[in-house]
């Protein structure tokens, strides 16, 4: 009996503190399997969030061009590849129907094939557009090298400054994006006064009917596509000749006038002020 209570501490102490380290190992196991699994959702809320920024797309601007965003969508500019090469790039503010004036300056850029690693350098010089301050400019204007059209193009802007600030931006070009001038815009600070104001042909009840609003408001977001052969019967632009959009229509001496752009719609409400003798009615622009 002596014995049998000699060996029973002996015996069951090893099982004791067995029992004790798997219970230790069992719970760092949870411990650390717990720490894994809230790592692995941070980390894939984290990319949640990153991919959900890069998700954001712009719809195009309103003549017609990509618009890309500045920083955290402080500004924004609309880049506009014109058929003869042309690059234009328009600065707009945090709402990307607000025309932004920057300060002068010659902007470097960088454009290259999107599948080349072949890089050639370009120059975005200042052109004001009118009603632009002194010593300012809402629009840059650069030329793409020849052999560089007719694909998409990747653009990059290392440095742009505006007000203290200096940002980078980089951009795609889609080979089918090129637009052809068409129409002669309205520049900055003069869509209210042409819209909103009546004159000549153009009369309050024009502006009433068109919702007491501007082209770049009523319009934005979509884009337009230029189609330069149209068939008989179909309706044209007033101003390009082209093939009429039913989205973009305007009211004009109290007729509804369909155009292909609003920089077309912009020309032709400023005709319809300045040169009223000269307007036409909507039937007579279609296609023979």
């Amino acid at each position: 009996m002596k014995f049998a209570k000699f060996l029973r501490p002996i015996f069951f102490r090893p099982i004791f503190y067995s029992a004790l380290i798997c219970v230790g190992l069992f719970l760092g196991c949870e411990q650390k399997s717990d720490s894994a699994k809230s790592s692995q959702q941070k980390t894939d809320l984290g990319k949640h969030d990153h991919d959900h920024g890069h998700e954001h797309e712009h719809p195009p601007g309103a003549h017609g061009g990509t618009i890309v965003p500045l920083g955290a969508e402080s500004y924004h500019a609309e880049a506009l590849l014109q058929e003869d090469g042309t690059l234009r790039l328009f600065m707009l503010g945090k709402d990307e129907s607000r025309v932004q004036e920057i300060q002068v300056q010659t902007i470097k850029a960088f454009a290259k094939h999107e599948d080349s690693v072949e890089v050639r350098n370009i120059e975005l010089t200042p052109e004001p557009q009118s009603g632009d301050s002194e010593g300012k400019t809402s629009q840059f204007v650069g030329k793409i090298p020849k052999e560089l059209l007719g694909k998409s193009i990747r653009v990059t802007v290392p440095n742009i400054a505006i007000s203290g600030e200096r940002f980078r931006i980089a951009f795609e070009l889609k080979a089918h994006e090129a637009h052809q001038p068409m129409g002669n815009a309205a520049q900055a600070g003069e869509e209210e006064s042409l819209y909103l104001t009546p004159g000549g042909k153009y009369t309050a009840a024009d502006i009433e009917a068109n919702g007491k609003t501007i082209p770049s408001i009523k319009f934005k977001g979509i884009r337009s596509n230029h189609d330069d052969k149209p068939m008989p019967g179909d309706k044209i632009c007033p101003i390009s000749k082209t093939k009429a959009n039913e989205q973009f229509v305007w009211i004009i001496d109290s007729k509804a006038y369909t155009f292909c752009c609003p920089p077309c719609i912009d020309e032709f409400v400023r005709s319809a002020k300045e040169q009223p003798d000269t307007l036409r009615a909507p039937e007579s622009y279609i296609k023979e």
